[in-house]
């Protein structure tokens, strides 16, 4: 038989045809000349065992054989998931994969039951349930832990874009110093707040022309002005609920108060103290009273500020700070690089485990299809066909001329879901 390439992505078939009452090696001679012998050397031909499983009902048999398709599919796409992982988190390409120490193909080609793990005599549905019940848990687990080492690199990349940022990013702590905050008067009283404005450089000259203008519609100035006219301070119509504090509008920024603190190549950040919020009296309507409300200023000034694609930078001093982002990028690094060796190895594991449950599930596959077809009692032989590159169609033709009856059933359904129909059980894969 011809050797194939191991670096050429493979194909393989599993075929079984009943053995009529004649000896298994009489059918396994015929599938070799089939398709895997110096005249038509299509593919490499191994035996493939398939082990003598619990039949059950007829009806049962053929509830699971419809469901196996998809369980099959299910299966194979968490082999894939868990192959993709550890392809991601390679350093070098072709992360080596192996089932039970091997490589997949040589598995493949080596095929046993493992009678231990999947006990035979346990009916069908019951072994396909404990098979694909154990490859879900590791769909699970893979989830959770590619989602833990995803916002794990999230904060190691945030780490590192405020690290190498500029003032509108980078962690004020580690920028700022005590001689920068001794210049600037901070207030953090019941009415006043004094904020951190990141801009870029380019706007700095409109920004402080403007900056006093800044949420022109938050605060409301409205009401008497007792100050020119304090005799009618008091009268009807002048206090509470009955004054628009909104018929005059202004900007919360308390006049004179920005201060340029710091400014870097291409931003600049500014303190400036804001008031922080206003009472609106409470009122009575006849025996009720309804309390007044407070209105904060500090969400809608944010507003006003990224309107403008400015940034108010969040930010209490605390020189005891200065360095710790540092600290705690490395130490994100090193739990990165922890998470990452720890989810490849465990896709290492793992990996060869689901491979193992999607060749079992293959397996009971084939005897099912073959139980149906061929009848009790149970009689066929299988074989596992390595195509050789290129030649997946003509081994199939070569198959169905050698094996076949030479009649299709149009209406037949095969295993393959892809409405080919075979005289033989034929299944197709690549691992």
């Amino acid at each position: 038989p011809a050797h194939i390439n191991e670096g050429i992505a493979m194909s393989y078939s599993i075929a079984a045809i009943s053995n009529g009452g004649g000896a298994p090696e009489q059918a396994y001679r015929k599938m070799q000349s089939a398709g895997a012998c110096p005249e038509r050397p299509l593919a490499e031909m191994f035996k493939f065992e398939v082990p003598s499983l619990m039949v059950g009902t007829l009806d049962s048999l053929m509830t699971l054989s419809d469901d196996l398709g998809k369980t099959d599919a299910i299966v194979e796409s968490i082999v894939r998931k868990v192959e993709k992982t550890a392809a991601e988190l390679s350093v070098k390409k072709g992360a080596e994969l192996t089932v039970g120490g091997v490589p997949p193909p040589r598995y493949i080609q080596q095929f046993a039951w493992d009678y231990a793990k999947y006990p035979n005599r346990r009916p069908l549905k019951e072994l396909v349930v404990l098979i694909a019940g154990g490859v879900q848990a590791i769909d699970e687990e893979l989830k959770q832990l590619g989602q833990s080492y995803a916002d794990k690199q999230a904060a190691l990349q945030d780490a590192k874009r405020k690290k190498g940022g500029n003032l509108m990013v980078a962690d004020l702590n580690d920028v700022l110093t005590s001689e920068d905050m001794s210049r600037v008067e901070v207030h953090d009283t019941e009415y006043l707040k004094t904020v951190m404005i990141a801009i870029p450089k380019a706007v700095k000259p409109q920004f402080e022309a403007n900056a006093e203008k800044l949420g022109q519609d938050i605060a409301g100035f409205g009401g008497p002005d007792w100050s020119s006219n304090p005799a009618s301070l008091g009268k009807e119509g002048q206090f509470g609920s009955q004054v628009d504090r909104h018929s005059k509008r202004g900007s919360p920024v308390v006049p004179g108060s920005l201060k340029l603190v710091k400014e870097d190549a291409d931003s600049a950040l500014y303190a400036m103290t804001i008031l922080k919020g206003q009472y609106e009296a409470g009122y009575f309507e006849g025996e009720e009273f309804t309390p007044g409300t407070k209105t904060d200023f500090l969400e809608e000034f944010a507003k006003a500020c990224r309107k403008e694609r400015y940034v108010i930078r969040e930010f209490d001093y605390d020189p005891s700070q200065s360095g710790r982002a540092a600290m705690a990028l490395e130490q994100l690094q090193v739990e990165v690089d922890g998470m990452r060796s720890g989810l490849t190895r465990w896709c290492k594991t793992h990996y060869g485990e689901a491979f193992v449950a999607w060749m079992h599930i293959k397996v009971i596959r084939v005897f099912c299809e073959s139980v149906l077809r061929y009848g009790l009692p149970v009689d066929f032989t299988a074989v596992l066909y390595k195509v050789a590159p290129g030649k997946d169609q003509a081994l199939t033709d070569a198959l169905d001329k050698a094996l076949g009856s030479g009649k299709a059933d149009g209406d037949a359904k095969d295993m393959d879901d892809d409405d080919e129909y075979h005289d033989f059980v034929l299944l197709k894969f690549e691992p």
